[in-house]
């Protein structure tokens, strides 16, 4: 069993990056040989557009090369569940990560991405967090992943979102849920 975070944030070490990797150690706490976690940075990664050009609907992948988009999608077509996050940009995801969902539209057509799981993370300055939220809901909603929760952080400057108790024990919340999914004996789940 795989769980996969990706932060869309171009700050490879930021706030959302940190929240979506507190996560993945909540979950490799777990210690159990069944789950495989991987941490993925969009940063310093080449994401072009999606042109609508809709040849995706007959090769079934998206067309469009030179750039790191297919390297990551192959990553999300081999985990069960995707934990991901964007910083909060003008009340909205940030549009590197915006890019790289926008090309997903290939996968659409055959619901190659349905059955899987999903937590979505976003971190805003001030404001803004909860449409952030309701984008990356509507991405995992469009294509059928199980919803298994949020986690809303405030933070601007590097390592601000350490002061966001809140959303620290979201993130042990939300990887219980992931442990609880893919290990139904797990005694991390009993501590919550």
């Amino acid at each position: 069993m795989k769980v996969l975070g990706i932060s869309g944030s171009n700050r490879k070490d930021g706030n959302t990056a940190f929240l979506v990797k507190k996560i993945l150690e909540h979950v490799d706490e777990e210690e159990c040989s069944e789950i495989e976690t991987e941490f993925v940075s969009l940063a310093g990664k080449t994401i072009k557009p999606c042109t609508g050009c809709e040849l995706c609907k007959e090769k079934k992948w998206c067309v469009i090369q030179n750039d790191d988009w297919d390297d990551v999608a192959e990553k999300i077509l081999e985990c069960d569940v995707l934990v991901l996050g964007s910083p909060t940009y003008y009340y909205d995801v940030c549009g590197h990560l915006k890019n790289f969902m926008d090309r997903t539209y290939s996968f659409y057509h055959d619901r190659k991405l349905a059955g899987r799981s999903a937590i979505v993370v976003s971190v805003c300055a001030d404001r803004g967090c909860e449409r952030t939220l309701e984008t990356l809901e509507g991405f995992v909603n469009t294509h059928e992943f199980s919803y298994l929760g949020f986690v809303g952080g405030r933070g601007y400057l590097p390592g601000d979102i350490l002061r966001d108790k809140r959303a620290l024990a979201k993130c042990k919340e939300v990887a219980g849920k992931v442990i609880k999914l893919l290990r139904k004996d797990s005694e991390f789940i009993k501590t919550l």
